[in-house]
Parts: C-alpha cells; sequence; structure tokens
C-alpha cells in the first residue's frame, strides 16, 4: 500500500479571503483539489505549480502568504 503525503498551496485574493489547494501524494499519482470550490486534478509532474495557476485563474488569489 502507497504511503499517503499532504502539502497545501495557500493565496489570498485582493478581498482578503485566504483560498487553499491541497496536493495529495500517492506513489507517483497526485491529487490537486481546491477546498474554495472543489475543483480537482490529476497530475504527475509539477502539481505545485498547476494549484498555483488554478488560484490565480480562478480565484485571482496571488498574494503568497510566506512573502515567495
Amino acid at each position: 500500500m502507497p504511503q499517503i503525503d499532504t502539502s497545501e498551496v495557500s493565496r489570498w485574493d485582493q478581498h482578503g479571503r485566504r483560498h487553499v489547494v491541497r496536493v495529495r501524494r500517492a506513489g507517483v499519482q497526485r491529487t490537486i483539489s481546491c477546498g474554495t470550490c472543489d475543483w480537482r486534478l490529476r497530475v504527475r509532474f509539477l502539481p505545485w505549480l498547476k494549484a498555483q495557476e488554478h488560484l490565480v485563474e480562478a480565484h485571482q488569489a496571488t498574494v503568497d502568504p510566506a512573502g515567495r
């Protein structure tokens, strides 16, 4: 049975709302899911980049809480 790891990508929009996309890994497959709109996608490569793209395109959430 593969080990499951999770992480998240979060950004704030211009109204101060926090949006979070969770990245769940099981083996080589990663599933990313948005906590705001229930959007889901299965990816093998660059899941965090896909998560950031979703936050920008769907929610206009561009402010990184880590300041990066």
